[in-house]
């Protein structure tokens, strides 16, 4: 059986009239920029994240860096973030010129550590960028303390956290603003790049708004300099479809976490481990086992498709090698980097194909030798296949 990592197929065919109808909607009215989904949207999402504004952009990307410039974060600046993360979070910071200061994160559930953050507050530090790896939210009621404390701003990197919940809170609009991402691959994933942000504050939406087609708020009359960061019609008129659904897909991908975990029974691998008061949203479902390229290459020859998230630290990428960090700086970070292995998650994902997903694990871990599968009632032989 062929498992793949992300099957975008399975989803669009589920909702395919919902789709189709939706585009063609947009196509009748030629509203392409801006048009009446965008402000749709952005309304539905703001409500679904129990926010009061939504504003809608091309990438996640550029929602934390634009996020960053409505908050006045500029040169001289520094902002606190985890060591593992994908670079974009670090990338935003740099691109509004100011400094990414990285902490490691808990072993546990892989977020920043709550216990390193205020260590590197310094008088330069203007914000602290969480961020909800792989769907799993990070402890924000600290974070938040901290940041009053030192009159600091909060910017959620909710990028893989649609829909995840803190101590009962949607993640995203806990902070002064929360990020988000609309790739394809997302549990809410637009059919192109996208993107929005999510605040409390009037001031810090209607600036995004300007900060997001070319600094104007009205057509010709430019406030101040910045590019085209619009979210397309067509993306928003796919999003509203997705969105309806989200709640669903995530229970399911749940459920499959759920099968998942059966896999912390074995010494050899850890899971990232979920604190009792989350709710997490399984963008990802990430294993740790020492040797994880060998796993890898078992599973890709087993027809099962993986991912790694993230072999390079971003404090040892060639492009921050101006920071001067070193191995051995961030030691948790760079423990999981050659250790994580991303499983197959998506809503549509079938417990039968998890549990061929298990047997290959299983068959791996124990060498080869015919061994009974987590399911009870298969085994596989030496050769990697199953018996009944």
């Amino acid at each position: 059986m062929q498992v793949k990592f992300v099957d975008l197929q399975r989803q669009y065919q589920a909702i395919k009239p919902e789709i189709d109808e939706a585009i063609a909607s947009v196509l009748a009215r030629t509203d392409f920029i801006l048009g009446e989904d965008v402000a749709s949207f952005e309304e539905e999402f703001a409500d679904y994240c129990e926010a009061e504004y939504a504003v809608g952009l091309d990438s996640g990307a550029s929602a934390l860096e634009l996020g960053l410039r409505a908050l006045g974060i500029t040169a001289e600046d520094e902002v606190i973030l985890p060591a593992n993360s994908f670079i974009a979070s670090a990338a935003a910071v740099s691109f509004v010129g100011a400094k990414p200061v990285f902490v490691d994160v808990d072993p546990g559930t892989l977020t920043i550590d709550i216990g390193q953050i205020a260590s590197h507050i310094t008088e330069r530090t203007r914000a602290i960028m969480p961020v909800h790896l792989f769907g799993q939210p990070a402890d924000m009621d600290p974070i938040m303390e901290l940041a009053r404390k030192h009159s600091l701003f909060v910017v959620e990197d909710a990028c893989q956290a649609h829909g995840a919940r803190y101590k009962g809170r949607r993640v995203g609009a806990i902070g002064d603003l929360g990020a988000f991402s609309f790739y394809p691959g997302k549990n809410l994933g637009a059919y192109g790049d996208g993107g929005a942000i999510v605040t409390n504050d009037s001031m810090i939406a209607d600036t995004m708004k300007v900060l997001r087609n070319c600094g104007q708020r009205e057509k010709y009359h430019h406030i101040t300099l910045s590019g085209n960061h619009r979210l397309d019609t067509l993306q928003a008129a796919i999003l509203r479809v997705k969105l309806r659904h989200l709640d669903e897909w995530n229970n399911m991908r749940r459920h499959a976490a759920s099968l998942y975990d059966q896999l912390t029974s074995s010494s050899r691998i850890t899971t990232v481990a979920t604190a009792d008061h989350n709710d997490p949203v399984y963008h990802l479902y990430v294993i740790q086992v020492d040797d994880r390229d060998a796993l890898q290459a078992s599973l890709t020859t087993e027809g099962i498709g993986t991912g790694i998230h993230y072999p390079v630290p971003i404090h040892l990428q060639p492009a921050y090698s101006h920071l001067g960090h070193r191995e051995g700086d961030f030691p948790v970070t760079e423990r999981s980097a050659g250790r994580m292995l991303s499983l197959p998650m998506f809503a549509e994902l079938k417990a039968d194909e998890i549990e061929v997903i298990l047997d290959a694990i299983w068959f791996f871990l124990r060498g080869g030798r015919v061994a009974e599968s987590v399911s009870g009632n298969r085994q596989m032989t030496a050769a990697g296949h199953s018996s009944h």
